[in-house]
């Protein structure tokens, strides 16, 4: 069974009397080369488990469990582990686990399934969760490499500079944990159904040590959400606002001009390691 043909992924789900669920974001690959490249570009081997979300008929999951020493596959659809049971019939080092990644204590799941492994994640993301996945992920911190299949423009942000537009929060939060690398592009013609937007494949190597030393992580993001919460707005009045009835305005100025920054800068020029010196400036302030 050809899993990345139509003809073949068409049999499969009329034997199955299965039916895509938009709800879920169900598109399937029908380009082979594709979950081969992925599999490949994550550099994983037999050392490592590998978790996998939303392994679908598991176009992905069969190239994973040829270079994999076990991968454990969670999908939200009840209706497709019998697809899968038929689909991977000939690994032996596959689970499938049905449940909702959002609502799963994914350390002990990855520990308990896969124990004394080396950990990655390698999987096509839907859409509408890329986001809290890839954040419950980094959040874990128990992987070395996240590589995943996901919407281009979040692809772009993630990977994007200071002074790109696509540079914002969650660019900053992915680039303190990890250090994001864009493998190749990925056209809707290569899905069945076709979605409307392009996908692209990126590689999150987790950081040994977080991009930049901060005193207070949850008063870093604080400030970097508070900086991009009104892009037109300049810096100044994005950390006012952020930290309202907290700083006053003249304060906040002369933060920004004890990190060496004009007061007409936006959030959006500024470093990681310069969000790290105006957190902890702020912090002795609070």
């Amino acid at each position: 069974m050809d899993l990345c043909s139509a003809s073949d992924i068409k049999q499969l789900l009329e034997r199955h009397g299965f039916r895509f669920s938009k709800s879920m974001g169900q598109n399937f690959l029908i380009d082979g080369s594709v979950p081969e490249r992925i599999a490949e570009m994550s550099g994983i081997d037999k050392s490592f488990g590998v978790l996998e979300i939303g392994p679908g008929i598991g176009a992905l999951t069969q190239h994973l469990c040829a270079l994999a020493g076990k991968v454990t596959a969670v999908e939200l659809d009840k209706s497709l582990p019998p697809l899968l049971d038929e689909s991977l019939a000939q690994f032996d080092n596959v689970e499938i686990v049905t449940g909702d990644i959002l609502k799963t204590n994914i350390p002990e799941l990855v520990r308990t399934k896969m124990p004394e492994m080396r950990y990655a994640v390698c999987a096509n993301l839907p859409y509408n969760i890329t986001t809290p996945v890839l954040t419950a992920l980094i959040q874990a911190g128990i992987f070395e490499s996240i590589t995943v299949m996901i919407q281009r423009e979040v692809a772009r942000r993630i990977c994007a500079a200071e002074g790109d537009e696509d540079y914002g929060a969650f660019s900053v939060y992915a680039q303190y944990h990890t250090e994001p690398e864009l493998l190749f592009d990925v056209p809707p013609s290569c899905f069945m159904p076709q979605p409307k937007v392009y996908s692209s494949v990126i590689k999150m190597t987790v950081r040994r040590e977080k991009a930049a030393a901060v005193k207070d992580e949850e008063l870093f993001f604080k400030t970097v959400r508070a900086s991009f919460a009104q892009r037109r707005k300049t810096l100044v009045n994005g950390l006012f606002s952020g930290f309202s009835g907290k700083l006053t305005k003249p304060q906040v100025i002369q933060v920004l001009n004890d990190c060496g920054l004009d007061e007409k800068v936006r959030g959006e020029k500024l470093s990681i390691a310069q969000f790290a010196r105006i957190a902890d400036r702020i912090g002795e302030l609070l």
